[in-house]
């Protein structure tokens, strides 16, 4: 696994890269419920969701814009890890 440090923090580089190719240069710069089971696919890619996986997914829930119904979709998906 590859990571980047943020604030001394150590996130996953996969998963951010992919929110970041998700909200940049099309659309409206938010994440779709499509694009959210694609993150969380990718976050279950292994036996379970590791504890960088899920620090990097609540970092992307804080830091990147969602549709209100990716919003819900997220959030839901996230009580399930």
């Amino acid at each position: 696994m590859n990571y980047v440090s943020i604030n001394g923090e150590r996130y996953e580089k996969r998963l951010l890269d992919l929110a970041t190719t998700y909200t940049t240069g099309r659309g409206e710069g938010e994440l779709s419920k499509k694009e959210v089971l694609s993150l969380i696919t990718c976050a279950k890619d292994g036996m379970s969701v590791t504890e960088p996986e899920l620090k990097t997914l609540y970092f992307i829930r804080q830091n990147f814009n969602f549709s209100r119904a990716a919003i819900e979709l997220f959030d839901a998906q996230m009580l399930t890890l």
